[in-house]
């Protein structure tokens, strides 16, 4: 179902688990998932790591959107991470800054744009740049399953990790 068509909820905020950090026990200092949400709105550039069919990471930097809890962003179907997709949909993507990061951990599926989602416009205003020719290149859509937020100043009291559920 198009994300535009599904009723939005937000994930249930927690602490990572990454022994030795020395993180709270409690929930007190997580950070709310809109801060994450606005985070991966307003980010320009973000990286995606997909899998090579022999196991090996692949990553590079995507322009894309992020709408209603998916990570929408297109590339040319003999692209490398178009290829790995296609043979494994796992992917992780994060946004481009470290201080602030948001990771997003999920599988990524290439779709056919729904009209409602007014993808190449929104692409267009964003970017100031003009998608019209790739019309024909597939969009993925990647759906979290796992999201982290890590921000550098505050990371031992706010480091969160959200769990999606469909």
């Amino acid at each position: 179902m198009p994300a535009s068509k599904r009723k939005r909820t937000d994930p249930k905020a927690t602490r990572p688990d990454i022994p030795g950090y020395g993180l709270p026990k409690s929930a007190k200092g997580l950070l709310p998932w809109s801060w994450a949400d606005q985070q991966l709105k307003k980010s320009r550039e973000y990286f995606v790591t997909t899998v090579r069919p022999d196991g090996s990471p692949h990553v590079m930097i995507v322009w894309g959107l992020w709408i209603d809890n998916v990570f929408y962003f297109s590339t040319g179907k003999r692209s490398v991470k178009a290829k790995n997709l296609a043979s494994n949909p796992g992917c992780v993507v994060t946004t481009g800054r470290a201080d602030a990061a948001v990771i997003v951990e999920g599988e990524a599926e290439s779709i056919k744009v729904p009209p409602e989602l007014n993808f190449f416009k929104t692409y267009e205003k964003k970017y100031k740049w003009d998608m019209s020719g790739m019309q024909e290149e597939p969009v993925f859509a990647v759906r979290p399953r796992v999201a982290f937020g890590l921000v550098e100043k505050t990371f031992s009291k706010s480091a969160t990790r959200w769990l999606f559920r469909e």
